[in-house]
């Protein structure tokens, strides 16, 4: 074997073992123990959806700077917003994210995911599509498009800034509005793009 491909082998081993320990330290310990959930995030190397001088850094405990201001949520936010959300076989998913990992996470186990970069949410669509939203990061309010582009009886599951305070929030489209329920407080990067109007209060 050569030097640069044991160099590769090492770098995929310590990435390996870094997983293993996002899981066992962050995750369990805090009440993340659902076994479909272990599974998809032991079998999806995180360290692939980061900027290559962050790659070493992938399974720490907080948030990953990306481009454009952007950021990598930390485990813990994506791991509880996908026990809370629990995607079922026949779900169609919208998630909105600034990186592919939390779509890699939620694919194996729902029927289709498309992804939109929160640059974009604007164009979503508004035909009723999804069964499920999910939220990568906070926001302060859900743009009328994405709420209209989500079936009737669908959910949502986001972080949401609430007076200052980021927390994992959860809600479902009863009619024509998606009324959000703030569970759990935790940090959570906020999505400038979901931004109030100036003036605006929850």
């Amino acid at each position: 074997m050569t030097l640069a491909a044991q160099t590769i082998a090492s770098q995929s081993e310590d990435l390996g073992a870094a997983r293993r320990a996002m899981i066992d330290s962050q995750l369990r310990v805090s009440g993340i123990n659902q076994d479909w959930l272990l599974a998809v995030l032991a079998r999806v190397p995180r360290e692939d959806y980061v900027p290559a001088a962050a790659r070493g850094h992938a399974y720490i405990d907080r948030a990953i700077p990306l481009d454009h201001g952007q950021a990598l949520p930390a485990p813990l936010f994506q791991a509880s917003l996908l026990a809370q959300a629990e995607p079922k076989a026949h779900e169609k998913v919208l998630v909105i994210s600034p990186a592919g990992y939390l779509s890699a996470l939620v694919e194996p186990l729902v029927q289709s995911v498309e992804t939109v970069n929160p640059i974009g949410v604007h164009s979503v669509q508004t035909l009723p599509t999804y069964d499920l939203v999910l939220i990568d990061g906070a926001v302060e309010q859900l743009p009328d498009n994405l709420v209209k582009a989500l079936l009737d009886g669908g959910r949502v599951v986001t972080g949401l800034v609430l007076r200052g305070v980021t927390r994992l929030a959860a809600g479902t489209k009863n009619g024509e509005a998606v009324n959000l329920v703030p569970l759990a407080e935790m940090g959570i990067p906020v999505l400038r793009e979901f931004a109030a109007p100036k003036g605006w209060s929850f």
